[in-house]
């Protein structure tokens, strides 16, 4: 079986540095080239034509969304930049993993192992994926996509009861279920309504929708969620909650 073969495109001599450091741990991909910017990104792509790409999204010229819009040939994508405003709409929208830098070696043995094991896209999907992502406006998602097993499964905000961080990771409770997210706490944090998802501590963010009742026992903060479910207030979130009482 021939290696998969590999584009590098980052505006950053150090950024491609640690790309290719990384990928000599893979004798299944191999690198044939690299690029600078946006345009010569484009042409690259169209002329080596490789199956998967590593794509930095703010370069001169283009941006990496903009890069994708104008592919003819249509390689697996792996975004990866420093701007975390695009993570979960890069990821929402079909995109094989998104690195937020600095990441570190395991994330991205992680983003390697999805790149082995996903399918192809179409040239539909990539589009979409340009349409979507190059949307940089701050609202907030009504749902998102969590992964279930092989599947994503759309979950509604209102739905979500609390999060939790686990490692690089984030469990979401939704109803009965909890899902994985790919993404750290922080990063999903930032996209969703301040005025109904409040941060209680380091390793928690509740929806207030979904607070039954909250007690103090000693000098301590509980919240009990709808599910009976009792969680701590760390003192350094107090002040979320002091917001809310009347």
């Amino acid at each position: 079986m021939h290696p998969k073969t590999v584009l590098i495109i980052d505006d950053e001599d150090a950024a491609r540095l640690i790309i290719r450091q990384y990928l000599e741990a893979y004798p299944e991909l191999e690198i044939i080239g690299e690029c600078r910017d946006g345009l010569e990104a484009v042409a690259a792509i169209n002329r080596l034509e490789p199956e998967l790409v590593f794509l930095d999204i703010q370069m001169p010229c283009l941006s990496g969304f903009q890069v994708i819009s104008k592919l003819v040939h249509i390689p697996q994508i792996v975004f990866t930049t420093a701007y975390d405003q695009y993570a979960l709409k890069a990821f929402d929208t079909n995109a094989v993993d998104y690195l937020l830098k600095p990441y570190t070696r395991e994330r991205f043995r992680r983003a390697v192992e999805k790149v082995i094991h996903h399918n192809s896209y179409s040239h539909a999907q990539i589009k979409a994926v340009a349409a979507s992502a190059a949307d940089t406006t701050t609202g907030f998602y009504d749902r998102i996509f969590l992964e279930n097993g092989q599947k994503m499964i759309s979950v509604a905000i209102d739905e979500i009861m609390y999060l939790q961080a686990e490692k690089d990771y984030t469990r979401v409770y939704a109803g009965d279920c909890f899902y994985l997210s790919n993404f750290g706490i922080g990063v999903l944090e930032q996209k969703l309504n301040p005025a109904i998802f409040f941060r209680i501590h380091r390793s928690f963010i509740v929806n207030i929708h979904h607070i039954r009742e909250l007690y103090r026992a000693k000098s301590d903060t509980y919240l009990v969620m709808k599910n009976d479910l009792s969680l701590k207030v760390s003192r350094g979130y107090a002040e979320n909650i002091r917001k809310l009482m009347c």
